[in-house]
């Protein structure tokens, strides 16, 4: 009952008309920045930052918050139209967004990315409410051992995120993991892999690989048809075209409660987040799905899971930076150095000390989720009209885009050129069988295994026992081996295919 009164005076706060025009100005720039593809949340909350050093607290932290979470809806538009995401963590979206808007369903692929993401942070923002302080106790169980057994996991189900061969798909989390290392070593500041270029010492941008892997290769890929008029199969925008197929729906349910729960757990990680949960999702829908090869092709649950799934990491994201000052990514930290300006300390303490500020964010929450889906769901309409365009029209714009997304996140000249090969790369892999979403994965948890594997001997004094000797990692290694076990079992079942029959040749009486 505490916990509703207090929502109820939080509601009281961010109902107020000058906290209300602040999360509805936070949710309409961060929609807008996730359409425009590579500008992302964090080049636009610390552009925006030093306007809140002049508002309230509470309506500062609406309006960065709304910047977040609105991010998280508007970067699904550009992945299913124009398979190029525009936040990292919807990458993942294009391997069947994408494929879905080819077919001419492109208003029924964002009408779900949009449920799903309402479903999921709706979600997320109960957990945030009633759950904090077990899930607080949950994350202080999580040292360097448990990490890594968990992102080993996570690579080993990276595999299944191929849509042929695991070997495959095992390679490309291997290339990713080489590329994630490339940069200064964290613990001896030596450069690794720079090749005396100073621009590598930082590593590669995440921007410029997700811009290149998705976008440049798949316009490499569809270069042959920029010289006629043809565009991608769409159909008249109405209300009735937004409608899901049948089946669909209830197909979706179980993918956005599996994808809620992920993102809700991976959320509460610090290191981890929206983009981790997203491509767990997906390797675990894909997993479970009876029918896998579905997948790639434009399967509506491989749209479900992984949009509310980051949509739920991107709520309860702010559960460790608030109640124990840790954040889990570069926005969660802006938000905490948010948080210090206006002088307010975040810590277990910030509920009882802070009440309004803290009740009044969550209510804040609500609103803002529920002004996206009444911005969004109008302008599917609009959205889908990118579909008419040539392609010749269309990609010299997305070039552009990509240009100026990659190039506004460090400022820097390098990464343009940098997004260009990793496109080339891109284009040559697809040609070749590979697919370029478990090289993604594989660069996003590469330095963080290498961290916290390095982290867990240092502490245990190289004793390798400490990975199955923690009941956590313990348990994280045993679903590894039965992981590598079934897919070495499938593989052996696996009967080669019947070799076709050789006709003998026509008897000379019969000719």
């Amino acid at each position: 009952m505490d916990v509703l009164n207090n929502l109820w005076g939080g509601f009281a706060v961010a109902l107020s008309p000058n906290n209300l025009l602040y999360s509805f100005i936070g949710v309409f720039m961060g929609n807008l920045i996730g359409v425009l593809p590579g500008i992302g949340p964090l080049a636009a909350i610390s552009m925006l930052l030093p306007i809140t050093y002049s508002l309230e607290p509470t309506g500062a932290l609406m309006m960065l918050a709304g910047i977040y979470y609105g991010a998280q809806y508007g970067g699904a538009t550009t992945s299913i139209l124009l398979n190029l995401p525009g936040v990292a963590s919807h990458a993942v979206t294009c391997l069947d967004g994408h494929p879905m808007a080819r077919q001419g369903r492109g208003g029924a692929a964002l009408f779900m990315a949009m449920f799903a993401s309402f479903i999921g942070a709706t979600i997320g923002i109960l957990v945030m409410m009633f759950f904090s302080p077990l899930l607080v106790d949950v994350a202080f169980q999580f040292g360097p051992a448990e990490y890594f057994a968990m992102m080993l996991l996570g690579l080993l189900a990276a595999s299944t995120l191929a849509k042929g061969s695991p070997l495959k798909g095992v390679a490309m989390v291997f290339v990713g993991l080489i590329l994630g290392v490339v940069g200064t070593d964290v613990n001896s500041g030596v450069a690794r892999f720079a090749f005396d270029v100073p621009e590598l010492t930082d590593g590669l941008s995440l921007v410029a690989l997700a811009m290149g892997l998705f976008g440049i290769a798949d316009i490499l890929q569809h270069a042959n048809r920029m010289a006629g008029g043809e565009s991608v199969r769409s159909t008249p925008i109405t209300m009735r075209s937004l409608r899901l197929g049948k089946g669909e729906m209830k197909r979706s349910w179980g993918p956005i409660a599996r994808g809620t729960g992920i993102g809700a757990f991976f959320g509460i990680l610090p290191g981890t987040g929206s983009t981790i949960a997203s491509f767990m999702s997906y390797a675990m829908e894909k997993k479970v799905s009876r029918t896998p090869e579905r997948f790639g092709h434009g399967a509506i649950e491989g749209i479900a899971g992984p949009e509310a799934s980051n949509n739920a990491a991107a709520q309860t994201a702010f559960i460790p930076t608030m109640s124990l000052g840790i954040p889990g990514d570069a926005v969660m930290a802006l938000m905490l150095g948010a948080l210090m300006i206006h002088n307010i300390q975040p810590g277990p303490q910030i509920i009882s000390e802070h009440p309004t500020i803290f009740w009044g964010l969550i209510a804040s929450f609500w609103i803002g989720n529920l002004l996206l889906l009444v911005l969004n769901i109008p302008l599917i309409g609009m959205w889908v009209k990118l579909l008419s365009v040539p392609y010749r029209l269309i990609y010299p714009a997305v070039l552009f885009f990509i240009c100026i997304g990659v190039y506004s996140t460090n400022n820097n000249f390098f990464d343009v050129g940098s997004v260009l090969a990793i496109g080339i790369f891109g284009f040559l892999l697809v040609r070749l069988g590979f697919e370029p979403a478990p090289l993604l994965l594989g660069f996003v948890l590469g330095p963080l295994v290498e961290e916290n594997f390095r982290r867990a001997l240092l502490l245990s004094r190289g004793d390798m026992s400490v990975f199955v000797s923690r009941p956590i990692s313990g348990a994280f290694m045993a679903m590894c081996a039965l992981l590598i076990i079934g897919v070495a079992y499938s593989r052996l079942r696996r009967k080669p295919a019947p070799a076709a029959p050789v006709e003998a040749p026509p008897s000379p009486a019969a000719a």
